[in-house]
């Protein structure tokens, strides 16, 4: 049996159908699911954790820890941590991943980088007007399918020969929001007109839904991207024995939020 935490986020919701697909008895946690639980209250995970062969560990943003006593509920079962690229870059604190690497349990580490639904944020505006506006309209990151991160995790998830492993998950190529906006409109089978946002414009947009330091972090990032967070990683293809999706595969199956 297996746990997922975040059962209903764009990684959780198809890691639980994969699991499901493959067999696999799930306990699906989310704070309104059927195993409803909160991670600041350890306490309340137990009665998902009981008995689970492995836990995927999604940690929901604001969340500052420790892990150690979810880690502790886990009791015994192999542990598969959604972390970030960005721990591996030094743009983000590791203290999560070290903690689960100085636990008792098996591990593995997902690092995943920029997600290709964060593109769903200009929805609105591709909805009301086809226009797309960001910042650094020509710089590439090699943003992910939430799907290829799925197919991962449960591979991760079924399997204890990625125990000890830490794994960085990437899309197949270098995405611009100008390519961004090219492929949205392509979904659509209409044009989508890209305008640039300046740095302070972006920074304002951004805290309305993030906290001001990490809003200037992700535009660092975005702006400013260091050549380690532009690799390309094979993880994906060598795990899957497949290529990672490009972003167009992800704007071809969810052009409906843009219509």
């Amino acid at each position: 049996m297996i746990t997922v935490m975040g059962a209903t986020g764009n990684v959780g919701r198809p890691l639980v159908e994969a699991l499901t697909a493959a067999g696999e008895e799930v306990r699906a946690v989310s704070r309104k699911g059927p195993f409803p639980g909160d991670v600041s209250d350890a306490a309340s995970l137990r009665p998902a954790f009981e008995g689970a062969t492995a836990v995927f560990l999604l940690l929901p943003p604001g969340f500052h820890g420790p892990v150690s006593p979810i880690l502790a509920s886990a009791d015994g079962a192999r542990v598969v941590l959604l972390s970030s690229q960005g721990v591996g870059t030094g743009r983000h604190p590791s203290f999560f991943e070290d903690e689960v690497r100085g636990s008792s349990l098996p591990w593995t580490i997902l690092r995943p980088s920029g997600f290709a639904s964060n593109a769903l944020q200009w929805a609105e505006s591709v909805r009301t007007s086809r226009v797309l506006s960001a910042p650094f309209g020509d710089v590439g990151l090699p943003v992910i399918d939430p799907a290829d991160i799925a197919e991962v995790a449960a591979a991760t998830l079924l399997s204890p020969l990625h125990t000890g492993r830490t794994y960085e998950l990437t899309g197949p190529a270098l995405v611009s929001p100008r390519d961004q906006a090219a492929a949205i409109g392509t979904a659509l089978g209409e044009p989508v007109r890209f305008t640039p946002q300046t740095r302070p414009e972006a920074l304002a947009s951004f805290q309305n839904f993030m906290p001001p330091e990490v809003a200037e972090a992700t535009l660092d990032i975005l702006g400013s991207p260091t050549r380690a967070e532009q690799r390309v990683s094979p993880d994906v293809a060598q795990i899957l024995g497949r290529p990672a999706r490009p972003f167009a595969d992800w704007a071809a199956r969810n052009a409906v939020a843009f219509k």
